[in-house]
Parts: structure tokens; C-alpha cells; sequence
């Protein structure tokens, strides 16, 4: 499955589609400091650039739109708005695919929802969902969120996503990064299957780690986790 990666997103281009995952709104009213971190002005602006560069048909957020499980922080919805809207303004459908944390999204979402997205990718089936479940759905390709991964690079923790072929049974993972900047994340870098949160995790070895520069423009690859352990 053919993907770009770019600002913690990846587009699919024989789906025309844009994939997110773990925007967490919210998180930056529901956190215990004092002054707040900007979480609306970045996440609206970083999703529209996204929306305006590639102008996708579907636009399909993989879960964890909100941060709060029992509340609606101060925001909240004036943020989902906002990502509606840039959407919208490029023609692009909006799908969320809910998450673990997503249990108040009704409240304030009455667009299209599907556990499990399914998108035709030329001639493979992909399937966008969070990830904390087993999928009922047979895919080529899974699209999920959930574990925030992370790369440690020199002493530094660098959001990167995951591609591997054959990871859930027979079929391919691609694990996105937290498109949120306030979620830590958990370093890969000797993870094993069982260390995953997500159960489509079954096999981490060949997991590739993708990481994207945006300030160089590159995208850096590396091997699979199950060499990159034995680099370490």
C-alpha cells in the first residue's frame, strides 16, 4: 500500500484519502497547567494545510478525536467545527472512526461515523479504525492510531509511523503517530508485539519506522524493528 507521510498524517493516494489519528481534543483544557499550549490554532491550521495540499475526496480521522472520557472541555467543540470546516472547504468528506476516549463524541458530532472505514485502494481493500480492537472486517491494509508511536533517535523522541506487510495475520498495518503534538508518545525501538497496546499487532518484527522531517522536507525510513533491535 502506497502512503505519504506528512505533519503526522498520511494520504493515500489510490484512495484519495487523508488519515489521522489521536487528535486528543481537548487534551490542552483537561491538562494541569497553567497556561494553555495553543492545542486549537494547531491543530486547525496543520489540518487544513493537509486538506488544502492534497485536496482529498475523504478525509477519515482513526480514532480518539476527543481526549475527555465523561466531559466536553471548554473548546472542544469549536475545534471539531473548525476541522469541519477546512473539510469542507475543499469538498472533502469528514469520517471519524471513533476511539477508546471517543465515548462523548456524539455530543458533539453528527457527521459520519464507522467503526471500521473501509476505503477501495486500487485493487486492495483498506480498513481505518483506532486499532484498541480486533476488526470484524477483512482488509488487505489496516490504518490504525491508538499507540502513539515514537522513534528515539540520539537521546530524542521523533513521532514515526509503523508500515508492515503480514503484521495482523496476512494482512499490512500502518500504525499513524498521534496527530496531536501534546501526547508523549512510546518509543518502538525494542518493542515486541506483546508490548503493543493495539491487538492487530500480532507481528511488530517487520514493522518499518517512517519518520518524517518537515523542516528538512524528507522522510527517512529504517529497518525493521526486528533488525533495528539487533542494530541497537
Amino acid at each position: 500500500m502506497e502512503f505519504e507521510p506528512r505533519d503526522r498524517a498520511a494520504y493515500l493516494p489510490a484512495a484519495d484519502a487523508l488519515v489521522c489519528a489521536d487528535l486528543h481534543v481537548g487534551r490542552d483544557a483537561t491538562s494541569n497547567v497553567e497556561f494553555r499550549v495553543g492545542e486549537h490554532e494547531d491543530l486547525t491550521a496543520r489540518f487544513g494545510a493537509l486538506c488544502e495540499r492534497y485536496e482529498p475526496s475523504e478525509a477519515v480521522v482513526a480514532g480518539d478525536l476527543l481526549h475527555s472520557f465523561d466531559r466536553l472541555p471548554r473548546g472542544a467543540a469549536e475545534t471539531v467545527r473548525a476541522l469541519r470546516d477546512a473539510a469542507e472547504a475543499v469538498d472533502c468528506r469528514l469520517v471519524v472512526a471513533p476511539g477508546n476516549h471517543d465515548s462523548m463524541l456524539s455530543e458533539l458530532w453528527d457527521g459520519p461515523t464507522a467503526e471500521e472505514y473501509r476505503l477501495e485502494a486500487g485493487e486492495e481493500t483498506v480498513v481505518v479504525t483506532h486499532g484498541h480492537e480486533p476488526p470484524s472486517t477483512d482488509a488487505d491494509w489496516y490504518v490504525v492510531g491508538h499507540d502513539h508511536p515514537t522513534l528515539e533517535i540520539e537521546g530524542m523522541a521523533r513521532p514515526c509511523y509503523l508500515y508492515g506487510p503480514e503484521t495482523y495475520g496476512s494482512a499490512g498495518v500502518l500504525m499513524l503517530p498521534a496527530f496531536s503534538r501534546l501526547p508523549a508518545g512510546v518509543a518502538v525501538n525494542e518493542m515486541y508485539a506483546g508490548d503493543f497496546q493495539s491487538p492487530l499487532v500480532e507481528s511488530a518484527g517487520g514493522m518499518r519506522p517512517v519518520v518524517r522531517d518537515e523542516d528538512a522536507d524528507r522522510t527517512h525510513e529504517f529497518p525493521p524493528l526486528g533488525e533495528f533491535r539487533r542494530l541497537l
